[in-house]
């Protein structure tokens, strides 16, 4: 009898873990942690290296549903090591376009658990953005998450349309750096500030007047991160 074909995913975290435990350097590792305050354990794999093991992991195989993009992320997840959260970041970014609405719960779970910006502003900008903008019944989730007590869904919100550029909802975006103006988390704050900057490079005269109008509102951080480029 056949052995069964393995699943896509059943592949993928499978030859996955193969290539990056091979590459372990536990001298690397410790200092890798250590620049992301010991949050998370590293096999201790140079991005460069990250990159190529991970196409060689992919080669050769086909492009994922929904369901098998869902289950490798979640499987990545679930392992220890921060390089297995990274190559999920880069796998989702790639195949963003086959997820539907549904998968906006996913993405929920992949910013609050093991969260920390390396993770989340990726997750925010190239899937929760791209998600929103072709599912705009979304906003209504993202409306929630603006104002919820995880810092992790607020930045996201913040972020979500850091890649929008003309496509940008200015009164949502606008709206959110209000509403979280007051924000004590430094995560937050530097959220608002990098939000704004990004925007000031399509509308760099809409910012500045946003700016100047709730400068007493906002942190001096978001108001230095949003005005860099534009004075």
């Amino acid at each position: 009898m056949r052995e069964p074909t393995p699943d896509l995913a059943t592949t993928v975290l499978t030859r996955l873990g193969t290539a990056y435990g091979a590459a372990r350097d536990p001298g690397r590792a410790v200092a890798m942690s250590a620049y992301m305050r010991d949050r998370f354990p590293f096999l201790g794999i140079a991005a460069p290296a990250q990159r190529q093991l991970s196409r060689e992991v992919l080669a050769g195989l086909s492009r994922p549903d929904e369901s098998a993009l869902r289950s490798v992320a979640l499987g990545c997840w679930a392992l220890p090591e921060r390089e297995y959260q990274y190559f999920a970041c880069g796998y989702l970014r790639r195949h963003a376009v086959v997820c539907g609405p549904g998968f906006l719960a996913t993405a929920r779970t992949l910013v609050t658990v093991k969260p920390w910006w390396d993770t989340v502003d990726v997750l925010a900008a190239h899937l929760v953005g791209p998600l929103v903008r072709r599912h705009p019944e979304l906003v209504a989730e993202l409306d929630s998450w603006i104002v919820d007590a995880d810092l992790w869904l607020v930045r996201t919100a913040l972020l979500h349309q850091l890649a929008a550029k003309e496509d940008t909802d200015e009164r949502r975006l606008f709206g959110y750096c209000v509403r979280q103006a007051g924000h004590p988390d430094f995560f937050v704050r530097k959220a608002i500030g990098w939000a704004l900057r990004e925007y000031a490079k399509t509308e760099p005269v809409r910012v500045r007047h946003f700016v100047t109008a709730n400068r007493s509102r906002l942190a001096p951080m978001s108001v230095r991160e949003a005005l860099k480029n534009v004075g």
